[in-house]
């Protein structure tokens, strides 16, 4: 009798005991959670905590839409050409587009502090004065059309672009406070033409002539951004001349904007 009421108490220990381990959990990592399922009885808990271990990316203020007007500058940094009137560009239609699709950020110190880098697509609209055309030869030269008013005259380049630039965060989440990012975006020309819109009996007449007009192949710009969030404004400083300068004087863009991180 004794024997068998020491193995029921035998059992009941071991089964109360195995009531208190610990439930079986499900693990799955989603991103920067970790989603842990627990099973106890007959109820499942479902809770959702930050991974630690596989926060590696951190995320940066580059990748996102920035558009602003775009003025030509001379190289003592005035917006007056006395030689050379075909540069005085229309600021109202020059402006420049940056699509900006892949970003990477280097930490430096935690999220704080880092090194930015991704990249992009840069359109570069420059608004032209009086009528004027460029020739699509090995040599850069500019006519004035007497015959024709234009309504439209740009001259257009697109530009694949990658940053290099030093970011300083307020906050550890990137999503929040204040950041300012500052260092130089290289780019490579991958088109350019330009394009006259004329009207005529109220008819409208396009024409677009793709063509290098004495761009440079390449560009270097020093770059600044500054916001708060996901909003923000930057300014960009073309380094190198936007053209050959054995064919024309030194031409130098400054472009500045609002810019909207994704």
């Amino acid at each position: 009798m004794r024997t068998g009421l020491f193995i029921t108490f035998i059992f009941f220990l071991f089964g109360y005991a195995k009531g208190q381990e610990d439930p079986d959990t499900t693990r799955i990592k989603l991103k920067e959670k970790l989603i842990l399922i627990i099973k106890n009885n007959d109820s499942d808990t479902i809770d959702a905590a930050p991974d630690h271990k596989t926060l590696k990316h951190f995320e940066a203020h580059w990748a996102g839409v920035e558009f602003g007007p775009t003025i030509l500058l001379n190289s003592a940094m005035k917006s007056s050409f006395p030689n050379d009137k075909q540069w005085e560009n229309d600021p109202g239609k020059s402006f420049s587009w940056n699509f900006n699709f892949a970003e990477y950020k280097f930490k430096i110190y935690k999220n704080y502090i880092g090194l930015t880098t991704g990249l992009g697509i840069n359109w570069t609209q420059i608004g032209l004065k009086n009528n004027l055309l460029f020739a699509n030869s090995d040599s850069l030269w500019v006519l004035k059309d007497t015959v024709n008013d234009y309504k439209k005259n740009k001259l257009r380049a697109v530009y694949l672009t990658a940053p290099l630039m030093l970011e300083f965060c307020s906050s550890a989440d990137s999503d929040k406070g204040f950041y300012l990012a500052a260092g130089v975006i290289g780019g490579v020309r991958i088109g350019s033409s330009t394009k006259q819109v004329i009207e005529e009996d109220k008819t409208k007449y396009r024409t677009k002539t793709k063509g290098v007009y004495g761009l440079n192949a390449f560009r270097l710009d020093a770059a600044v951004k500054l916001g708060y969030k996901n909003i923000g404004v930057f300014a960009n400083y073309n380094l190198l001349p936007l053209f050959d300068t054995d064919k024309t004087v030194g031409v130098y863009p400054l472009t500045f904007g609002l810019t909207v991180n994704f």
